[in-house]
């Protein structure tokens, strides 16, 4: 289609799978401040460019929407005052996750929290900075033996969603820098987690089940081309960026450029030959058109 690749691609992005089995759950986890994580187990795994903040909330609505009889999990976690939104009929299983500064706290002052089983480490529950980070290990941690304890939810036949942001790696990176103790620390307990929680989630879904870690240092804002009224005064918003750029072109453009434009030039040459061709048609004297439209009389 007009792009030759001179040599082998090896992605390793993708992998086989059953096409008539679809997962019955989808774990989205994305992890802000890190470019990537040492994951003790080997994963399919490709480069995201210019990463940009999504939401899954139309997937969500959907979800509960087509499966509203049914028990669906739609979970959503996203760094704010109320970190925590849910809906649908099977969620009151998780009403009872801490998503305040002060329930973390109790939370991880109990027997039973995640600081018992953690590695030695250079972080503190008295720090904010720290807290934050913990209380999404405790998160991620609850969100497990809820599921391990009420597993009738991964037996249902409506599909799971769960969207989980994390913030708070980038916080620590911001709050200590990037080369700190702290920050390899927390990278270190956070990608040992996370596999951990994957191995769960994959034996309470029978391993049927798909999770996906996304990991971005920042979101980049859009750029984008904004109209402006001419009447207004001339006025720069951004001085370090005068030229309202939009996006890099990535070496795949003139490739699909060249795709579409001939498509496009294809269709329209069909368009008006076939056109001409039905305009300057002759009927002929054996077509059921000359048979249907031929006055004359015929004589004994």
């Amino acid at each position: 289609m007009g792009f030759s690749v001179e040599e082998e691609l090896s992605w390793p992005g993708l992998q086989g799978g059953n096409l008539f089995q679809r997962p019955q759950a989808n774990f989205l986890i994305v992890v802000r401040g890190v470019g990537s994580l040492p994951l003790p187990q080997p994963a399919a795994s490709y480069p995201v460019e210019n990463a940009v903040p999504f939401t899954l909330d139309s997937v969500a609505n959907t979800v509960h929407t087509l499966f509203s009889e049914d028990t669906p999990v739609v979970l959503q976690l996203a760094p704010s005052e109320e970190r925590l939104y849910m809906i649908g009929k099977a969620n009151t299983v998780f009403e009872d996750l801490p998503v305040t500064l002060q329930q973390i706290r109790g939370r991880l002052s109990q027997d039973n929290s995640i600081l018992n089983s953690l590695p030695p480490n250079s972080l503190s529950r008295n720090n904010e900075v720290d807290l934050l980070f913990l209380s999404e290990l405790q998160v991620l941690h609850d969100i497990a033996a809820l599921l391990l304890r009420h597993n009738h939810l991964a037996k249902d036949h409506s599909p799971d969603l769960y969207s989980l942001e994390l913030a708070g790696l980038e916080e620590i990176s911001r709050h200590y820098g990037p080369d700190s103790q702290q920050m390899k620390d927390a990278t270190r307990i956070l990608a040992t987690l996370l596999q951990k929680f994957a191995d769960d989630v994959f034996g309470i879904y029978s391993r049927n089940a798909v999770v996906e870690v996304v990991t971005v240092k920042s979101f980049e804002s859009p750029l984008m081309r904004k109209s402006r009224s001419i009447l207004q005064s001339i006025e720069i918003g951004n001085p370090g960026s005068p030229y309202n750029l939009a996006y890099r072109y990535n070496f795949d453009y003139a490739a699909i450029f060249n795709i579409m434009l001939w498509i496009m030039i294809g269709l329209a040459l069909a368009v008006i030959v076939i056109a001409y061709n039905l305009w300057n048609m002759d009927p002929g004297y054996d077509s059921i058109i000359y048979r249907m439209t031929n006055q004359k009389i015929r004589l004994d």
